[in-house]
């Protein structure tokens, strides 16, 4: 019986040390995953705070929460099952999917960047629709969700690609420990962004002279910072939905356009090694940009063609 026993709790021990270790396993390949996907991560911080520009302060918190509260949904209730689906069943399905996503928020930068050179807007234009603060708001985060599901799809499926080769329960616990954390820290971020201005009258009013100085400084950057912000989201869209389109060709067979950018890119870096890895951010990302404002500019002339069409 005590031997018995002991091999009991020997097997007790060994299934502990088994599972400790697949835990380490998990998250290091959900770290590994994070890592990979910080880039878009950074883009979809620079894009959100623009959906909560012109709206009432006291709204900014309770509209930002409820972003991330669609992006958890994004995440967790739809993209980690459709991945992990897709992981088993339909692996060749992800990239043209991808692509899809990539295609759509083109289009929707192209559209934002058309709007800001023509004077047109038509959010602005929809804007006009609400007839109540309620319906503002509630079309500034359906808009904010749609953009954070494809930014959230690209993020999933760099996290896919890192732990591919494991089961599929460290897969689901992987991502599932990735769309958490990217979530609290992207919009963690973005509430720190659009309250600048809140924390910047708190040290305005402290004692200090130089906490007031800073803080008076904060109040007055904010609408260069909004406007900055929203510049930047939309040149995020455009880029992030352009290389997403550029790596999927080369998935799909057609490399030229991403060995183009590529090249491009080591060349410029090349000149000034010291500044290597900035220089070769950014020409991948004017790279990138390019074919996404190519593609997104041929999409919004056919959605408007065809709206065109239906209105006469």
């Amino acid at each position: 019986m005590p031997s018995g026993l002991a091999a009991l709790l020997d097997d007790i021990a060994g299934i502990t040390r088994l599972a400790a270790a697949s835990l380490d396993d998990v998250g290091a390949a959900a770290g590994r995953a994070g890592t990979k996907a910080v880039g878009v991560v950074i883009d979809d911080t620079a894009v959100t705070p623009r959906y909560v520009v012109g709206l009432s302060p006291a709204r900014e918190l309770p509209i930002i929460g409820k972003i991330a509260l669609g992006s958890i949904r994004n995440k967790l209730l739809i993209l980690l099952p459709v991945a992990l689906l897709l992981s088993a069943f339909a692996p060749w399905a992800l990239t043209p999917l991808l692509m899809v996503g990539g295609a759509y928020l083109s289009f929707e930068g192209a559209e934002k960047a058309w709007e800001a050179i023509s004077g047109h807007h038509a959010a602005e234009d929809a804007a006009a629709e609400a007839t109540t603060p309620a319906e503002l708001e509630k079309q500034k985060v359906s808009g904010a969700v749609r953009t954070d599901f494809i930014l959230s799809a690209e993020i999933m499926a760099i996290a896919l690609a890192e732990v591919a080769g494991t089961s599929i329960v460290a897969q689901a616990v992987a991502l599932a420990l990735v769309a958490l954390a990217i979530t609290a820290g992207v919009y963690g971020a973005v509430a720190i962004i659009v309250k600048l201005d809140d924390i910047g009258l708190h040290l305005a009013k402290r004692p200090s002279a130089a906490a007031q100085a800073l803080g008076r400084g904060m109040v007055k950057a904010m609408p260069v910072i909004m406007t900055a912000l929203a510049t930047i989201g939309t040149a995020a869209m455009i880029w992030v939905g352009g290389g997403i389109i550029v790596h999927g060709l080369a998935g799909l067979g057609w490399a030229g356009p991403e060995h183009v950018i590529h090249h491009a890119a080591e060349a410029v870096a090349g000149a000034v090694p010291g500044l290597h890895g900035v220089l070769a951010w950014i020409v991948t990302a004017i790279g990138s940009g390019i074919v996404g404002l190519i593609v997104g500019g041929v999409i919004a002339v056919v959605v408007h063609k065809v709206k065109h069409r239906h209105a006469h």
